[in-house]
């Protein structure tokens, strides 16, 4: 009752043998295609790693700069910013990982929090009842005002030019690693493993334990079993190019660093602008959300000390130096590569599979 192992001569295999022989060579595959893929996942995972930690460490710092900001320059609102100030670098990052946002909302979204401490604690600093809705109205009047002029825009345009590539490349590296996986647990034809079992397990019927596959009956079975695998070869050499592509666009120029490590210059040029128009600021808002109760003998806002511009660029040419280091080796590795979908037979009849220096070697039929 052999379906698979059928033989003229006596066999010591039986039909349930054969069911445990196609549930192993499904196993057996799995396996095999997963130690090819190892390394490449490998190398992968660790640079989607470095690349997340240098850019993690370069929004921690630039988070750092901008709140030191508002301690030492803007004091009487430094507290309640804090908050917004989290937030916008968490939107960034979570924009560089591929969430569904963008830049524009995460910057406005900030600039919308900041208007009401600016007008509050900056513009007039004795404005004691700042209720819910009059601070939502302040935020809905940001919009129609512009308070912080072009600079608002001008950092939308600055971050989202600069970040781009990097989330393109977070996402394709994501994305490497789906195919991977997927192109692992893919599933096997009964085809397929009928013919695993025949050219891997049939010999042990006949009590050839010993006897290995001939190399091209191997190559022939490998490649019928990974046609739909060998159909992603095109669109893998497709994807290093575009791997590379976006290497390149990212290691050309600092635009980046410069972009995340201005930011704390760009919100503060924002808050002086706001400052300087205060009275026509205050002349609209009152006309829109009505006056709010002041505190006798309006506070001073002359505490209030414009920052100079610093430039700490060292720890971002470093930070840039060592990410170019490591994303030039990973391209390297991943061109090294493309060639990987089209070769996968032939890998996997390499090495102890198949018998290469004997006279001898099964055919799907016989030792021949």
């Amino acid at each position: 009752d052999l379906q698979i192992c059928q033989h003229r001569a006596p066999t010591c295999c039986t039909k349930k043998m054969e069911e445990s022989y196609q549930a192993a060579v499904r196993r057996e595959r799995t396996q095999s295609i997963q130690a090819l893929n190892f390394e490449l996942k490998y190398m992968i995972v660790g640079h989607i790693t470095a690349f997340q930690e240098a850019f993690e460490s370069l929004l921690r710092f630039a988070e750092n700069r901008t709140s030191s900001l508002f301690e030492t320059a803007y004091r009487p609102m430094a507290k309640e910013a804090a908050e917004p100030v989290k937030e916008l670098f968490t939107d960034i990052s979570l924009y560089i990982l591929g969430a569904e946002t963008t830049v524009e909302s995460a910057v406005l979204r900030f600039f919308d929090s900041l208007f009401p401490l600016v007008y509050s604690r900056l513009i007039n600093p004795g404005i004691t009842d700042l209720s819910e809705d009059y601070t939502e109205c302040l935020r809905l009047t940001r919009q129609d005002i512009n308070p912080f002029g072009h600079y608002s825009k001008n950092m939308v345009t600055e971050l989202s030019k600069s970040l781009w590539a990097s989330r393109m490349l977070s996402q394709a590296l994501s994305l490497g690693i789906e195919v991977i996986n997927t192109t692992e647990h893919a599933a096997v034809s009964k085809e397929c493993s009928r013919a695993l079992v025949k050219m891997q397990y049939c010999p042990h019927c006949q009590g050839l334990t010993l006897i290995r596959p001939c190399v091209g009956y191997c190559l022939n079975v490998m490649r019928g079993c990974l046609a739909s695998v060998a159909e992603l070869d095109a669109h893998w050499r497709l994807f290093i190019s575009t791997l590379e592509y976006l290497a390149n666009e990212m290691a050309a120029s600092h635009e980046l660093e410069v972009a995340v490590s201005g930011m704390w210059s760009s919100i503060n040029e924002a808050i002086l602008h706001a400052q300087l128009n205060g009275p026509q600021l205050s002349a609209t808002v009152d006309k829109v959300c009505g006056q709010p109760r002041q505190q006798e003998g309006n506070l001073s806002s002359a505490n209030i000390v414009p920052v100079k511009e610093v430039t700490e660029t060292q720890p971002f040419v470093m930070a840039h130096t060592s990410l170019n280091n490591k994303r030039r080796e990973f391209i390297n590795y991943m061109k090294r590569s493309r060639t990987f979908y089209a070769s996968l037979a032939e890998r996997l009849c390499d090495g102890d599979l198949v018998m290469r220096d004997s006279s001898t070697c099964w055919n799907g039929e016989d030792v021949v």
